[in-house]
């Protein structure tokens, strides 16, 4: 393990809009500390999402392969239609709908899937969903990176960490198009926050990994790409 999962980051034009309907969908606090270019939430059950001001957002045009989603939230819901129906009315829109579950674009464009869980009364976000090119050669680089053993592998998808103890999922695409930060024509969409105690030996161990440094941070944190192209943040306190 080179460091833990902190916040799973969301890019948005409108950093507030978005925070607003995650807040009401999921019933998630925002965090006294947010300011309006990166407010964080935390969602009651362990995760901290949040979102970034992203003025020059290109949202995703799912199913579209030529404007790709890079991620995407699952949320657990009691009941897909009343679920959806309260989601279009916070500002989503209903993409398509399944047996189990509903696929939706929230305010940003994001898409996002309701998953059928009747047995919690309320919404809880079950994981994030990476796509990417090789879905065995991504868990791999992030159950080392996190330390989350691989708990789920089939053709095509795989998952690291226990279900109820924010597993990060990984599913094939074919025609997959890396983001290529910051150039806002290839956007991120989402990245993930990874906090690490000491950096310095934190930097050469990811990128023995297979990590890319992109040569850009501040005063705690900075950037790379995964092997599929996606950055992360390593951070520190």
């Amino acid at each position: 393990m080179i460091g833990t999962l902190r916040t799973v980051v969301l890019d948005a034009p409108d950093a507030r809009r978005l925070v607003a309907f995650y807040a009401t969908l999921g019933g998630w606090s925002e965090q006294q500390d947010s300011d309006d270019d990166f407010i964080a939430m935390e969602t009651g059950d362990g995760w901290r999402v949040a979102v970034q001001l992203s003025p020059e957002h290109v949202p995703p045009r799912w199913p579209d392969p030529a404007f790709p989603q890079q991620a995407h939230l699952d949320l657990r819901v009691p009941d897909l239609d009343a679920g959806a129906a309260r989601a279009v009315e916070l500002g989503a829109e209903l993409l398509r709908k399944n047996e189990s579950w509903y696929t939706l674009a929230d305010p940003a464009g994001h898409p996002f899937d309701l998953c059928l869980f009747p047995e919690k009364p309320q919404p809880t976000l079950m994981g994030v969903m990476l796509d990417c090119p090789d879905a065995k050669q991504l868990s791999t680089f992030y159950a080392s990176l996190l330390g989350k053993p691989v708990t789920y592998e089939d053709e095509g998808v795989a998952m690291i960490g226990e279900d109820g103890a924010q597993p990060v999922m990984f599913q094939q695409v074919a025609d997959y198009r890396a983001p290529r930060w910051p150039d806002p024509a290839y956007p991120q969409q989402f990245h993930l926050d990874v906090t690490v105690g000491d950096i310095e030996a934190a930097e050469p161990a990811a990128l023995k990994l297979g990590a890319t440094s992109l040569n850009a941070g501040g005063e705690n944190w900075r950037v790379y790409a995964d092997p599929a192209g996606k950055p992360f943040c390593l951070c520190w306190d």
